[in-house]
């Protein structure tokens, strides 16, 4: 998704006042914006289910289509089933050496037995000595079988983790197959129809927040010296014929860089051609619209 804000050309910083005509002097003059949001999708496929149009209003998250999931639900089930596979692979370490620990406890007591006969002069050292050999080929034989025991337990749930991860990654392909609104909003425009399909990327519909509107002017160095961020001012929307609403405003920003005056705009001295621009928050009440003119009174009423 992509934060786009909308760019305007200014109006006239300042409307000269005419002779005998009433016409009102702004500080600053410019045109009403919002910020725009262009969803795109995030995922390949038939756009299944698309319930967006022009002025539909849309709250944040709120799921508005959802792209064609049939390949990825699929993938995700072999995946699944992968998983099951290699846990009933997963060697159970006691049960497989049952077997050999019985056979060391015997050699044991044979061991000990021998030892006995030997004492009482009944066996030979020889016959003790392999009674003891034979206990350590089967010591040894335990640790060796432990240790690939252990190792194919590793290896199998490394595999099983690394598999796990392959379904993380098709869940969230999953997630990204239902299109949601970013922000609580008013659809612009919409770039997509049912039944088309769809690749990462391709823009499907335009939101905005018109409740947060703002007016974007120039002003000159001289009046950049009476502005500064958190400022209340007096914003006007002009209708034409001059009929005009009043709103409160506040400065939210200030460009920290100047730049030519446009060819378009008029200003009280045409010697100054370097401009800051600026942008005045406004509360809409539903009357302003994104591309209005609009002027700026530095004093707040």
């Amino acid at each position: 998704m992509n934060l786009k804000n909308l760019i305007v050309i200014a109006f006239p910083l300042t409307i000269l006042t005419a002779c005998g005509n009433g016409t009102t002097k702004y500080d600053a003059t410019g045109t009403f914006e919002t910020t725009e949001v262009v969803v795109s999708a995030e995922a390949s496929g038939k756009l299944l289910s698309f319930k967006v149009d022009e002025g539909t209003q849309l709250k944040a998250g709120e799921e508005v289509g959802i792209v064609d999931t049939l390949q990825l639900y699929l993938k995700k089930m072999q995946l699944e089933a992968s998983v099951k596979s290699v846990e009933q692979q997963r060697p159970d370490i006691l049960k497989q050496v049952a077997a050999i620990k019985e056979q060391i406890t015997t050699a044991e007591k044979d061991r000990n037995r021998m030892r006995n006969l030997v004492k009482a002069g009944a066996a030979n050292q020889k016959q003790l000595d392999d009674a003891e050999m034979h206990l350590e080929v089967l010591r040894k034989e335990l640790a060796a079988q432990g240790s690939t025991l252990n190792n194919s337990r590793q290896s199998l749930t490394w595999q099983s983790s690394s598999v796990g991860i392959q379904v993380a990654q098709v869940n969230d392909q999953l997630n990204k197959c239902h299109i949601t609104s970013p922000i609580t909003g008013t659809v612009l425009a919409r770039y997509a129809e049912v039944g088309e399909f769809t690749t990462p990327g391709k823009p499907l519909f335009k939101v905005a927040n018109v409740n947060e509107m703002y007016l974007r002017a120039y002003i000159t160095s001289e009046q950049l010296a009476k502005v500064k961020l958190g400022q209340k001012v007096t914003v006007y929307a002009d209708y034409g014929n001059e009929e005009r609403k009043t709103y409160p405003g506040v400065v939210t920003w200030i460009s920290d860089s100047s730049e030519f005056t446009p060819k378009t705009i008029l200003t009280d001295d045409e010697r100054a051609n370097l401009v800051y621009a600026v942008k005045i928050a406004v509360k809409n009440d539903g009357y302003l619209k994104i591309g209005m003119y609009g002027g700026m009174d530095l004093k707040s009423e």
